[in-house]
């Protein structure tokens, strides 16, 4: 599968350019994403996601984001978060995230929070499930909605979670925003249509809970995670096996304390 260079920014609609960072893995994709947010004609700029703490690609991002007036942070990854305070005191802008404790210069975000920066409005939806602080980051231009979802839903393939009850709340949170809404991921290609995608998502999380139900039911109620992924991710590649694991604690967690 091709992708565009590493460090070279490439345009993806009228208001967003993203720098691919060099460190592709199976949790990362092609690698990670540090998108640039700025509204046309703005001299200004917003930084999502700068990565890890690699300076090539900061050096890289720091380029693109001239006239920079802040960072912002999906979540705090470290492949999403650990390069921030190298690019916010090199680009002298404060750092926002949903968690205090990632916060430079600046209050953490809240969730219906309006951020105005880079000529645009740039709202904040809490999306937990993947991390408790992860958050999608909703731009309107021109009449449409940009979804930046970190990794809360991915390019392709679906992501690990630390809480399912939580993530099916988020996904049905951006099932409701308007059709053909894009998405902007955190791994991975654009999405034309977000909303589809997380409506998606939701169909393949409850089979996946059913087939964990019925996993529970072959095997006995102590049946262990690791068990379960080898019933029900059998016809899987075995190297998706560990963050398949991950899912499936998750799974079990939701069915235990939510009556799932």
């Amino acid at each position: 599968m091709t992708h565009p260079a590493y460090g070279v920014p490439r345009r993806v609609g009228p208001i967003a350019s993203v720098v691919l960072e060099d460190n592709p893995s199976e949790m990362t994709l092609e690698g990670t994403n540090s998108w640039v947010l700025r509204a046309p004609g703005a001299d200004g700029c917003v930084v999502v996601d700068p990565g890890y703490h690699d300076l090539a690609h900061l050096e890289a991002l720091a380029s693109a984001a001239e006239g920079a007036e802040l960072v912002i942070l999906t979540h705090f990854h470290g492949d999403h978060a650990e390069g921030a305070p190298w690019l916010a005191d090199r680009l002298g802008v404060p750092v926002r995230a949903f968690d205090p404790s990632l916060c430079a210069g600046a209050e953490p975000l809240a969730d219906g929070e309006v951020v105005a920066a880079a000529g645009l409005e740039i709202k904040v939806l809490h999306t937990p499930g993947h991390t408790a602080d992860s958050v999608t980051l909703l731009v309107e231009h021109d009449g449409a909605t940009t979804a930046l979802t970190g990794d809360t839903i991915l390019g392709r393939g679906t992501t690990v979670l630390e809480n399912l009850g939580d993530y099916l709340r988020s996904l049905r949170a951006l099932i409701a925003l308007p059709p053909g809404s894009p998405g902007l991921p955190g791994h991975g290609p654009e999405l034309a249509d977000l909303p589809a995608t997380a409506r998606a998502y939701l169909a393949h999380r409850e089979e996946r809970i059913e087939q964990v139900r019925s996993a529970l039911r072959e095997l006995g109620p102590d049946a262990t995670a690791r068990q379960i992924v080898e019933l029900v991710y059998a016809d899987v590649d075995r190297a998706l096996w560990v963050p398949a694991e991950y899912s499936v604690r998750a799974q079990l967690d939701y069915l235990r304390t939510e009556n799932g």
